[in-house]
């Protein structure tokens, strides 16, 4: 067997392979080799240094465009003693198809989670990554074609995300034996950046809470679907996704609880929500409207479709609400801090707004927390009260707690057991 000095491509080789030529030298790059397998069809790739032959990967897994580009960090890697060989994969986009591919099909991802995975791959990682040889990933790289140009177009917030998820990729990667070393390992975003996360102020307050509750009384005539949505989500405030997806199975008038199944909430632990007088008054009567409008399906939020709401959907309707003004998100922002103005335990209000516990404040507070739950929500269901909520679900002069009018609140308790038994368990 002899050995060629040429130019390595992929043509050459495959060229060569028709041939007895055992080794092929590259004439342009010092050191790189191909030795052929005993049936041509195959070969390995070899940094020589120093005599020694190090191996790089195999032919035809990494081409000679992929082998070329990834030499200076090889031969980085080999003056550091950390090696030669390269996975199947050379660059990074290669590795970030792969994540991309395994986020799609991950069941334990929700839809936007996926969808903001897939976005951030396709817009900013493989457009400022994608061609870097994945042994050459350093933190001046990342600096320099990374994390400095992409903060002069996006937000610090979503950089973050983008670099925490090409760390995770990286971490995967490594963790299942797709890449020989995790160059991310050590790398953390402060490094590069000591700006602090935003924290967006809510758009909407508790002096506005009269007005926009004047506003959806308004909206409930016209658009009950609309207005539901967001009171829905201002009475317990629920994640639009949390909210748009309910089904009326998860819904117990007799037990007065609202189920969210895990795969729908984000932090993915199922919520239980205690409903209270008012808002079992509000989904019988929104409830009736469905039946008088010809719909008697499963969701509370149907789409034309038959199915719930998409996220696009629940998005136009606060679009519509809001007009620019406010967004889904400040519902939720706007009881989480009416709560702490009305004085309901900080813990207690972490736990209806479904924000992520540790395991032993869980274990900690699960004897009584429904209870503790149910009166917050009563004592914030009777501040909307006063800001005009009992003008939508109907229940004017009657407060949950009051100790006057006992018959009234009795009558009430009976008409509405009526109205479950023609409804049935929604």
């Amino acid at each position: 067997m002899s050995s060629a000095a040429v130019k390595i491509t992929d043509t050459e080789i495959r060229r060569q392979a028709a041939g007895g030529v055992r080794d092929l030298r590259d004439i342009e790059n010092r050191g790189l080799y191909l030795r052929f397998n005993k049936d041509r069809a195959r070969a390995s790739w070899y940094l020589v240094k120093k005599g020694e032959w190090n191996r790089i990967g195999a032919f035809p897994d990494l081409n000679a465009k992929q082998v070329v580009a990834a030499l200076p960090a090889i031969r980085l890697r080999l003056e550091s003693g950390d090696g030669s060989n390269l996975s199947k994969w050379v660059t990074v986009r290669e590795l970030l198809d792969w994540y991309a591919e395994r986020m799609s099909r991950d069941r334990n991802l929700s839809s936007k989670r996926k969808k903001t995975g897939a976005s951030l791959i396709k817009c900013h990682l493989i457009p400022c990554l994608g061609n870097q040889p994945l042994a050459g990933i350093d933190k001046a790289t990342l600096d320099s074609q990374f994390m400095w140009p992409l903060q002069e177009k996006i937000g610090i917030d979503y950089v973050r995300s983008a670099f925490q998820l090409l760390a995770l990729a990286f971490r995967q990667a490594f963790k299942l034996g797709h890449i020989s070393a995790n160059p991310m390992a050590a790398i953390k975003f402060n490094d590069f950046s000591k700006a602090k996360v935003g924290i967006k102020p809510s758009r909407l307050r508790g002096v506005q809470l009269q007005g926009l509750l004047e506003q959806l009384s308004e909206v409930t005539k016209a658009a009950p679907l609309d207005a539901m949505l967001a009171l829905m989500m201002l009475c317990h405030g629920t994640r639009i996704g949390e909210t748009r997806q309910a089904r009326w199975s998860h819904i117990s008038l007799a037990e007065r609880e609202w189920f969210i199944p895990a795969e729908h909430t984000k932090t993915g632990v199922e919520h239980h929500l205690p409903l209270t007088e008012q808002a079992c008054e509000l989904l019988i009567r929104y409830r009736e409207g469905q039946y008088a409008r010809g719909y008697d399906g499963q969701f509370l939020f149907p789409a034309r479709n038959g199915k719930a709401l998409s996220e696009g959907q629940a998005s136009a309707v606060f679009t519509r609400l809001g007009q620019g003004e406010w967004t889904s998100h400040d519902l939720r922002k706007v009881a989480r801090t009416g709560w702490a103005d009305i004085g309901i335990d900080h813990l207690i209000g972490e736990l209806l707004i479904n924000h992520a516990m540790g395991h032993n404040v869980k274990v900690y507070i699960q004897s009584d927390v429904m209870s503790r739950k149910r009166d917050a929500l009563e004592q914030w269901h009777a501040h909307l009260d006063q800001k005009g909520f009992n003008h939508i679900h109907g229940l004017t002069g009657f407060r949950t707690g009051d100790s006057g009018n006992a018959l009234e609140a009795t009558e009430h308790k009976a008409c509405k057991a009526n109205q479950e038994s023609t409804i049935g368990e929604v």
